[in-house]
């Protein structure tokens, strides 16, 4: 991602933009249009997002004042989630429900920040309410991105909305969730359309799903919750899944249950 971020995206944002691990470079004014182009015809200009790969860093102005992306991170798990535009409905009710899962989050060691196409003042007069309308607290910071840094660096726009571009000239994010670890790795990513709204259950369904295979060498079948059996990997034998845990349940040899303490993740 470094390279990528220092061929193209140092080239296209401007007045300066600074690569991860890089120095703060100076460069030609942004051009939506001429950046727009490449996006559209050059499959070698892609943002390369791949489950695994190392997220993107970042310097952004947030609500919780300027931050450095992977220092914001530190050694949590974070949660990454962008919003079409401040004072808008759909967006309104999720930033309310994230609020007032703080509690759920901090639990499972994740930090939580926002992102919208509008500016730090807009940001703070929706916090506003935002919190009257969920009666809630909002405390986790939200990225100012009227000039679509982050969004484009992360993927975060619509090929509609690329294709026909409003009148201000800016194309809106959609509705992304990029799931980070400590290693400042990319785990999941959740893609939906401005129109449609997130489920906070699923994110933090598929959070503890991700910590409880980091932690006791597991998978999660189809709609799994906490407290559920979980899957023994292929790669674990029988024999050694036997050693390894409580109780194992053998429906084929290929899918094998098993139960025991291993839930207790949090």
């Amino acid at each position: 991602m470094a390279s990528y971020a220092s061929r193209s995206f140092v080239h296209s944002f401007g007045p300066t933009f600074r690569a991860r691990g890089g120095p703060s470079l100076r460069t030609k004014p942004f051009s939506l249009a001429r950046y727009t182009r490449g996006y559209a015809t050059s499959a070698a200009e892609q943002p390369r997002l791949r489950l695994g790969s190392t997220a993107p860093n970042f310097l952004a102005k947030t609500t919780h004042g300027d931050i450095d992306f992977h220092k914001f991170i530190d050694n949590s798990w974070a949660i990454l989630f962008s919003h079409p535009a401040d004072f808008t409905p759909v967006c309104t009710t999720e930033l309310g429900a994230f609020a007032k899962l703080k509690d759920e989050f901090e639990k499972r060691g994740v930090k939580m920040i926002g992102l919208s196409a509008n500016g730090l003042n807009s940001h703070d007069e929706w916090i506003k309410d935002i919190n009257e309308i969920s009666k809630t607290n909002l405390q986790f910071p939200i990225i100012a991105d009227s000039d679509r840094k982050v969004a484009f660096l992360y993927d975060m726009v619509d090929q509609q909305d690329l294709d026909n571009i409003d009148e201000k000239g800016v194309a809106y994010t959609i509705r992304s969730v990029f799931i980070i670890d400590p290693a400042k790795k990319i785990r999941l990513i959740m893609l939906y359309p401005a129109s449609t709204g997130r489920n906070t259950a699923e994110v933090l369904r598929v959070i503890d799903a991700l910590q409880l295979g980091d932690k006791k060498g597991v998978t999660t079948p189809i709609n799994w919750e906490m407290g559920d059996d979980v899957i023994v990997p292929p790669s674990v034998s029988t024999e050694d899944a036997k050693k390894k845990f409580a109780d194992v349940k053998e429906v084929r040899p290929y899918l094998r249950f098993t139960t025991g303490n291993l839930n207790n993740s949090h």
